[in-house]
Parts: C-alpha cells; structure tokens; sequence
C-alpha cells in the first residue's frame, strides 16, 4: 500500500512538472546573433556605376566569419542576395538559385557577372545550416548601375 501511494505521487509529480515544461514557449530554431553583431557591402557603394564584372567586398562587425561546416555558436557565412525584394523565409535555410548565392566556404568577396540595368545587392548573413539569424543580420540594401 505504502509503494502504491509512494509511486501515484511521483506520477502526479512528474505530470505536473511535464506540464510546467509544456507551458514554457520552444526555443527558436533560428539562433539570435551575437550582440552587436552587422553585416555590411564594403564595396561597391550605394548608387555605384560598374562595369557587368562587379567585384563585390562583404564585411562583418562582431560576429566571426567561418565556413558551413563550422557549428560553433556565434558564426556564420554570407549569402549575397541580387535583386531580391522580401527576405527569405526564417523557418527555411536561405535558398541556392541565381538570386540566392551561399558562401559556405566562408568567403568575404567575389566577382559576378550582371546584365546593364539597375540591380540590388544585400548579404544575408546565415550559420552552418544556411538558417537566417532571428532577427535576420543582413546588410542595406545597396542599388548599382551596370554598364
């Protein structure tokens, strides 16, 4: 009788406890960035004209630039949005198509090539799955011309 007793009220207590544990909000999947933390275009700037070559310098402030295959906290590589309006979704990794390119590699420049026109460029900085920090760290975005 004394066990029966004694095993109901660890039950109740372990339900009880399950229930507080339900109550708390789930972490988020996406990690928030360091503090501080901002991404940047160093070049070219804003309102640039440049040639369909387009050499392309990206920057970081308090947060550590390193390849996908590093998962330490607080890290992350760049991917270069090019004329994209609305930022990728936060609960998706950032999408790899012509408008969406990763730098996994942790690379902090590169050279596209772009038609003559008006194009955007912003970097969207991501961790080692390719998810957005919340809130997403990205940089202005900048307008060029294209010759």
């Amino acid at each position: 009788m004394r066990f029966a007793i004694l095993a109901a009220a660890t039950v109740l207590v372990s339900a009880a406890a399950f229930a507080k544990d339900a109550a708390k909000p789930m972490p988020s999947a996406n990690p928030a960035p360091p503090h501080g933390a901002r991404v940047f275009i160093e070049s070219p700037r804003n309102g640039a004209t440049v040639g369909q070559d387009v050499h392309i310098v990206f920057g970081v402030s308090d947060i550590k630039v390193a390849p996908a295959t590093d998962t330490a906290a607080g890290t992350g590589h760049h991917h270069l949005l090019i004329d994209v309006k609305e930022l990728p979704p936060l609960d998706a990794p950032i999408p790899a198509d012509a408008n969406h390119k990763h730098y996994g590699k942790g690379q902090t420049e590169d050279t596209i090539h772009l038609s003559p026109g008006d194009h955007t460029l912003q970097l969207d900085f991501a961790d080692y799955r390719h998810v957005q920090f919340n809130p997403p760290l990205v940089s202005q975005r900048i307008t060029i011309h294209v010759k």
